[in-house]
């Protein structure tokens, strides 16, 4: 792939000879700039601005022609420090990422892209070439402006002059006075057309570098694609149905293709799901047998309490003397806070038992969304 850089070399080359040029003239071209400082400004902002805009097209080729050596040379790290393409956008969709594999094209989508390149290349040249018109324009408005100054003064100069009297010293200088306007005027017209000639002739010149840098990479990109593009026609009098059959095997392969690629896809989403539907069930299965533990530890809590409950009511039974009232309001305090303490512990193994069925809810629930998702993907 042809480098770029050579053109803007040129492009540079040429603008120091202009300067080197214009410093040798720099007297004449500066009173020529003051005769119309407004418009002759106009056109030297005109000529800076195509000449930016033609060198920046020039220099976004060379992204584009670095992009192309890397997709050539197989080099995916190199490939993945470029910049992805703008003008190349339609290519480097359609290759993709395939630089590690074997690419191939057909012949329509050759066709088809490069007609999109060219036609990218084109329009980034129309801005170049209004420019230049424009300069050619503003050149020729000069003109006929320092023509139309010109006229009139001279109509005027004319209109005024007058020879009545001996004093024809008083009629020459007003004839010389009358006489700068109409020089202002051909000033005018002559600098805005030299400037506006001169600027779209260089500014020409500078776009044919960026026409014949566009031209040269456009050759390079079609004879790169057209090593790369498979060709099916047939011979003979039969050439015509056998190019359709092979066009229809082609975008039934396509079709095939995509077909797979989906498939793939939708597969590779089911196997997602599938675990994460296990993973779920795991978390559900570790939830069952924690809550079985914590019954269990429940129960044998209450097997505990209860069996300290009976303890508990012999030795009252044992210890209580019933004729002492003071033993009784001591058993009745103590009888109360064991149905306190008791009661407490029942509360507490109730909102133990109603967070565990919540957790469990909220599983089951959970495993039944996905159970449904993975069956509505099934079918």
């Amino acid at each position: 792939m042809t480098n770029p850089s050579h053109y803007l070399f040129r492009i540079l080359f040429f603008v120091l000879m202009v300067l080197v040029v214009v410093s040798f003239l720099i007297t004449p071209i500066a009173n020529a700039f003051i005769a119309n400082v407004a418009l002759n400004g106009m056109i030297l902002a005109v000529f800076l601005i195509g000449l930016i805009f033609i060198v920046r097209k020039v220099a976004l080729l060379r992204p584009e022609a670095a992009w192309i050596s890397a997709f050539r040379t197989l080099n995916e790290a190199r490939l993945a420090r470029q910049p992805q393409p703008k003008l190349l956008a339609p290519l480097a969709n359609m290759l993709g990422n395939k630089a590690n594999g074997k690419i191939s094209l057909s012949a329509s989508s050759l066709s088809s892209l490069l007609d999109s390149i060219d036609s990218r290349l084109s329009e980034s040249r129309d801005t170049s070439r209004y420019l230049i018109g424009l300069l050619i324009f503003l050149g020729l408005l000069g003109t006929f402006w320092g023509l139309l100054e010109t006229v009139g003064a001279v109509s005027g100069v004319i209109g005024d002059l007058s020879l009545k009297g001996d004093n024809l010293e008083n009629a020459f200088a007003n004839l010389k006075h009358g006489l700068e306007a109409p020089l202002s005027g051909m000033a005018t017209a002559f600098s805005s057309s030299l400037f506006g000639l001169a600027g779209s002739l260089a500014l020409g010149f500078i776009d044919l570098q960026l026409g014949q840098a566009q031209n040269r990479f456009y050759n390079d990109l079609e004879e790169w694609l057209s090593g790369i593009t498979k060709l099916s026609a047939g011979i003979g009098i039969n050439s015509d149905s056998d190019a359709s059959a092979s066009a229809y095997q082609a975008a039934l392969f396509e079709q095939t293709a995509e077909s797979l690629d989906r498939l793939q896809r939708v597969m590779v989403q089911n196997e997602d799901e599938r675990r994460e539907g296990n993973q779920h069930l795991v978390n559900l299965n570790d939830t069952l047998l924690l809550l079985a533990d914590k019954h269990e530890i429940q129960t044998q809590l209450i097997s505990k309490i209860s069996e300290s409950q009976i303890e508990l009511n012999s030795n009252l039974s044992k210890a209580i003397d019933p004729s002492s009232d003071k033993n009784k309001e001591e058993l009745r305090l103590h009888i109360r806070n064991i149905e306190k303490q008791l009661m407490q512990l029942i509360n507490e193994l109730r909102l133990g038992r109603d967070k565990s069925v919540e957790e469990i809810r909220q599983e089951i629930r959970l495993l039944a969304r996905t159970i449904a998702v993975l069956a509505e993907e099934a079918e």
